[in-house]
């Protein structure tokens, strides 16, 4: 198991944490997806290590950008 936390900017409501989820949920190897808008971070989950810059492209697609 891997998990990788990232920070997304622009989360404002379960709205957004829907988008982001579905989007990042979609990303090959992804298992699991938890995004907590309080504080903006989006958790993954995966088999093995994913790509950071695969959630950040499926972030970027879903309206949202990470932070760093």
């Amino acid at each position: 198991m891997s998990e990788s936390t990232f920070v997304v900017k622009g989360m404002t409501c379960s709205g957004c944490m829907s988008k982001v989820t579905s989007a990042v949920t979609g990303v090959e190897g992804v298992t699991d997806v938890d995004v907590d808008i309080s504080n903006g971070e989006l958790t993954v989950v995966s088999a093995s290590p994913v790509d950071p810059d695969a959630i950040r492209k499926a972030v970027n697609e879903a309206g949202y950008q990470v932070a760093g």
